[in-house]
């Protein structure tokens, strides 16, 4: 084991390769997740029915950003290898591809959340109070969606050429901005209205504008290979589209499912209670600060990995991704205990019940035990297969899993024993230790290397 260490701690260029596109991707997760949490503290302040209307509209986004995710990151395991073989048209080709379906999937959205928000919600909850603040935060929450299938299309392209910096700065601005923006409508500072949570949505729409703007006019001044007119972008027949179709549709599949398996475990958490659910949220905008630099390994390892696959280098590929799964233990080992050891100075930060507080620090126990793992599945899934265009078995270890061990034993906990929600939250937690065991096994088989980029 510790010559194992060793040999991770000891890989320069593993290291030098990883910190290029990990740190900016970094930097970019932890503001996004500490702003998260620094909104999710204003909107505390207005109550528990606010944190719990904003979480329920959230849901929505969630599966968004989820369906955006799945199209971007099967486009990223092509635009890396081509990237590794610097082949620029077709690289072109899969970003107009892209940017098609995530501006569909973002119209689709825009369009129920502004015609049956009240609908979507009563699916999380039966509390009308919170139904009725979350419909109002939705339909104007819902505009950001069209930006943000262009944002991401661009962004995650871009990174899969090694170009990290310049959609993070753009990002970061954008999310600083709205972070104040929010402030100020929530609470009608500076000489602004004072519009409560819905100052949270218009203040989210206004930044994604800005954004998506902003990365657009950086992309194509600076001569990234991402700029490319129109015509480039939509130059494919239906040849191609099949060839980059067979193993794009089973992310998309993926990402599709777990999004529903996760939504199908607010269904459950929301029917615990307005309380438990609050306590979910909060647990939640703290997770994505624990694992803000194991994303940005995991983006790294993805795009190092299809880069090394696409030149050839399947054996450096192959060590690759060993030596990101071990820092991911070793990561979430530390993380996990300073986690723990803060909790409840976090937890002081947000004006609600002694009951969420208490529910809140016995869910981050669970999420501490299992961070770990989690981080490592996250690596299998997102880093590895994906890269190597594994994406059948990725869609069987993450989204076909969650259905066939989590969300079922999660609906047993709650509804056949009536467990509180963090042992609900545990029952769910299952489907983790599975995922870990077979994803493992699937890294070390090598059978997940597939040189895409030859293929098509």
């Amino acid at each position: 084991m510790i010559e194992k260490i060793k040999a991770v701690l000891d890989d320069r260029e593993y290291f030098a390769a990883i910190f290029r596109i990990a740190w900016p991707i970094a930097l970019q997760q932890l503001s996004f997740a500490a702003l998260n949490m620094l909104g999710v503290v204003f909107v505390g302040q207005k109550g528990e029915t606010a944190i719990a209307a904003v979480g329920l509209a959230g849901q929505v986004a969630f599966l968004v950003n989820l369906v955006h995710f799945g199209i971007v990151s099967g486009a990223a395991m092509f635009t890396a290898q081509f990237w590794g073989s610097r082949d620029i048209p077709n690289l072109r080709r899969v970003l107009g591809l892209c940017l098609i379906l995530a501006m569909t999937v973002s119209v689709i959205f825009l369009l129920l959340s502004q015609f049956l928000p009240q609908a979507i919600l009563r699916i999380y909850s039966r509390d009308e109070a919170v139904i009725a603040l979350g419909s109002e935060y939705i339909r104007t929450f819902a505009w950001t969606f069209l930006f943000l299938g262009i944002t991401t299309s661009f962004g995650m392209v871009m990174r899969s050429t090694g170009n990290v910096r310049l959609p993070t700065a753009v990002s970061v601005s954008a999310l600083l901005f709205s972070t104040f923006l929010a402030y100020a409508l929530i609470f009608g500072q500076f000489g602004l209205p004072e519009l409560g949570v819905i100052g949270a949505a218009v203040s989210a729409v206004i930044a994604r504008a800005l954004e998506c703007s902003g990365l657009l006019i950086v992309a194509y001044r600076s001569g990234s290979p991402v700029a490319a007119p129109l015509r480039e972008l939509f130059d494919f027949d239906l040849s191609f589209i099949k060839r980059v179709f067979k193993p794009l549709m089973p992310v998309i599949i993926n990402e599709l499912l777990w999004s529903l398996g996760i939504t199908t475990y607010n269904v459950i958490y929301g029917r615990l209670g307005t309380e438990a659910f609050a306590a979910i949220n909060i647990v939640a905008s703290i997770e994505q600060v624990a694992f803000t630099l194991f994303i940005a390994i995991s983006h790294a390892t993805s795009v190092n990995v299809g880069n090394r696959i696409g030149a050839g280098e399947e054996d450096r590929a192959q060590q690759f991704a060993g030596r990101s799964l071990g820092l991911g233990i070793l990561g979430g080992l530390l993380f996990g205990v300073i986690l723990q050891s803060l909790i409840f100075r976090i937890l002081s930060l947000y004006q609600v019940s002694p009951e969420v507080i208490r529910n809140a620090a016995n869910l981050v126990t669970i999420v501490v035990v299992f961070l770990w793992m989690r981080i490592n599945n996250m690596t299998v899934v997102v880093g590895i297969l994906r890269a190597g265009g594994d994406t059948r078995f990725s869609m069987f270890l993450d989204g076909m899993i969650i259905w066939i061990i989590g969300v079922p034993l999660a609906a047993v906990g709650a509804f056949h024993f009536h467990f509180p929600v963090h042992l609900v939250y545990l029952c769910a937690m299952s489907e983790e230790i599975v995922k870990w065991v077979l994803g493992v096994g699937r890294w070390r088989s090598r059978k997940w290397i597939n040189n895409l980029a030859r293929a098509v």
